[in-house]
């Protein structure tokens, strides 16, 4: 079902019960309070004509499937309306008090005035069916904050990790390049090397010839 259709539907049902609640209480009124009550009832009767055409313009823009029982309930609240209405005709009649104080005699009910039995049960187990979706929905809405709250955890603990991550190829660069600079200096170091040898290897040479010549000139004398 919409939620629309539901928001409408818990108004409307309130609506109504108040309007009976207040049908009953001016029929035992007089003068300018029966006058100001019936103003009342009759601003509620027309807050209550608005939430039906807004109920039906709501089940007309749904599927067919779930159309065909909301304009069946939209049947018995227009009924309810016409009886409230009906009501509402009859106790501002001239005389209405003394007319209804005769029918309830007449009748030996005390709630001629409010709406049938049948039709209030069906009010009450609406009302009762609303207050329960709207007890799921607040469940679905904490679950669902549950949910983006367990995601933005998860988003931040990601974004950590990330940075880590981050954290650590910098530093592995860095060591790259460490190593990177060991090695040319190892090879600078190694070219030096074997030039000083090739240098030490020619001085060793040279004083070997320099011996060699100083021994034969002392023997060929």
């Amino acid at each position: 079902m919409s939620e629309v259709f539901e928001s409408y539907e818990r108004q409307y049902c309130e609506a109504s019960a108040s309007l009976s609640r207040k049908c009953t209480a001016a029929s035992a009124l007089d003068g300018e309070k029966k006058k100001q009550k019936l103003s009342e009832i009759q601003s509620g009767v027309e807050e209550a004509e608005s939430l039906i055409r807004k109920m039906d313009l709501e089940a007309r823009s749904l599927q067919p499937s779930v159309k065909a029982g909301l304009l069946a309930k939209l049947r018995e609240y227009k009924s309810d309306l016409n009886n409230v209405k009906s009501e509402l005709k009859r106790i501002s009649a001239p005389n209405a008090r003394q007319t209804t104080r005769e029918e309830l005699l007449e009748a030996g009910m005390a709630d001629t005035l409010a709406v049938s039995t049948d039709q209030r049960g069906r009010l009450m187990m609406t009302t009762e069916r609303l207050n329960q979706s709207t007890d799921r929905i607040k469940e679905s809405r904490r679950t669902m904050l549950e949910t983006e709250e367990l995601g933005v955890s998860i988003l931040q603990d990601l974004h950590q990790q990330r940075q880590s991550l981050l954290h650590t190829h910098t530093t592995l660069h860095g060591v790259d390049d460490n190593v990177i600079k060991s090695k040319k200096i190892l090879a600078l170091m190694s070219k030096r090397m074997d030039r000083n040898k090739w240098i030490i290897g020619g001085i060793i040479t040279a004083l070997v010839l320099a011996i060699l010549l100083i021994l034969y000139f002392k023997l060929s004398h």
